[in-house]
């Protein structure tokens, strides 16, 4: 499906035929906000709009410096590899969300300064039977425009709700405390799985973690294991983050919890972030620097212990 056609059109190949057949409509609209979140922080502009129009399309808006066909083309980006807060890193999100929509059915528009690209299907130059995904690439309407107007046919309220909820920043995630590792983030609600981020960005979720986390310093491990759908990452690749971020916690927002889980030590019901003795330890050390508190052994509370006693009477 496509939107509308373009004067003066040229066709960029983008060698893709068919990829990323397990993908839906929302991994791809993820890719979209993405690079609109990503250009704000690097240029700091104005946040990005995620929005519906009156002919029911949605359409995702940065105010950066606007998409060219160049950015088409697959290259790693070391301007974002430098950014603390970027997220993108392998240069392929917009030609893969673009093969994703094609292949679902979905009219996509991008609308820049510099361009307007639809897409289409064309046989490769020099060899007519072989026929690739191809960018149409015309001028761009309108060279006042500010940043990248993506708009979206096709595409269900659902699947623009379930992209959003890929990332923090929609989540309304309650922040606990800030290292210079990552963030703690409140314990998710009943049944729900606790979140791990990196740089925003869902990436892996944890049914028996205590809290959730958004990883903003990145290890080299976790580096490499950040595959190209940025999903379904294995805790090893992310777990000596997480532990570093909980042992640079020096609040009782996040002690009190982890000490208090330690009462389900007896009854096997611990939270896996206390399987690690250092994250244990230290949050028992916190706590004790910042309020009143004793820990002893459930068999001890069991025990007619004088020591016990004094220690209630001082409060």
């Amino acid at each position: 499906m496509t939107i509308e056609a373009s004067r003066a059109e040229q066709a960029f190949d983008l060698n893709i035929e068919k990829v990323l057949e397990h993908w839906t409509i929302p991994f791809a609209i993820r890719e979209l906000i993405a690079n609109a979140l990503d250009e704000q922080a690097l240029t700091g502009t104005a946040d990005p709009e995620i929005c519906k129009d009156d002919a029911g399309r949605w359409h995702v808006r940065d105010a950066g410096r606007g998409v060219r066909y160049e950015h088409l083309t697959q290259n790693e980006n070391a301007e974002k590899r430098r950014h603390p807060q970027a997220i993108g890193q392998f240069g392929m999100g917009l030609k893969d969300a673009l093969a994703v929509f094609d292949r679902r059915g979905v009219g996509v528009a991008i609308r820049s300064p510099h361009a307007v690209i639809t897409t289409g299907r064309r046989p490769k130059e020099g060899f007519p039977d072989v026929v690739t995904l191809h960018a149409l690439v015309s001028p761009g309407s309108d060279p006042g425009q500010t940043g990248t107007d993506i708009t979206l046919a096709g595409v269900k309220d659902a699947d623009v709700e379930t992209a959003r909820h890929f990332f923090l920043r929609y989540s309304e995630e309650e922040l606990l405390e800030t290292t210079e590792f990552g963030e703690v983030l409140a314990p998710p609600g009943q049944r729900q799985p606790a979140r791990i981020y990196v740089k925003g960005l869902l990436v892996a979720e944890e049914p028996n973690f205590l809290f959730s986390y958004n990883i903003t310093k990145l290890s080299a491990p976790l580096r490499r294991a950040l595959n190209r759908e940025r999903s379904n990452v294995g805790r090893s690749a992310y777990s000596d983050r997480v532990k570093a971020i909980l042992t640079a916690c020096r609040s009782t927002a996040v002690a009190g919890p982890l000490a208090e889980d330690l009462n389900g030590f007896a009854a096997g019901r611990l939270h896996d972030e206390l399987a690690w003795r250092d994250v244990a330890l230290h949050a028992c050390r916190v706590l004790q620097t910042n309020e009143k508190v004793l820990f002893v052994t459930p068999w001890q509370m069991g025990t007619d212990n004088a020591q016990l006693r004094y220690a209630l009477d001082d409060g």
